[in-house]
């Protein structure tokens, strides 16, 4: 018997180890990343989301919005450690335009259940940087 735990642990830690061994980059890692030969414009308190827009949550930070080229990073004011990437965000806008004094409601994914929300701050813009001729 204590062959079979030892074997079954063993087996386990195997398994485990290429999960262990990657460590998963901290959400300021991820936006930069993301960000890399961009640079950043003033901030904005609106902007235009064409239809089937794209976001993505950079989890506990900031969401960005893609509108055509550019990139928007939105930090909350309030909530943003809250924010998931695996969440689905349910936009209240109050107008047509997505703008700093609307909120974000946040759904988890698996459970369908309402996690919180968050109360968006300025949007600032970043544009890819033109190489120099």
């Amino acid at each position: 018997m204590a062959s079979l735990i030892k074997t079954l642990l063993v087996a386990a830690s195997v398994i485990a180890a290429p999960a262990l061994a990657a460590p998963r980059d901290t959400p300021e890692v991820k936006l930069q990343k993301l960000l890399a030969g961009r640079v950043a414009g003033e901030p904005v308190s609106c902007i235009s989301l064409p239809p089937g827009n794209s976001s993505q949550v950079i989890e506990g930070k900031a969401i960005v919005y893609r509108v055509g080229s550019r990139l928007y990073v939105n930090t909350p004011r309030s909530g943003a450690e809250s924010l998931n990437d695996d969440d689905i965000l349910v936009v209240k806008m109050t107008g047509s335009q997505l703008c700093s004094i609307d909120t974000i409601n946040l759904v988890d994914r698996t459970s369908g259940f309402p996690r919180g929300f968050v109360i968006l701050g300025k949007f600032v813009p970043y544009t890819r940087v033109k190489p120099a001729q």
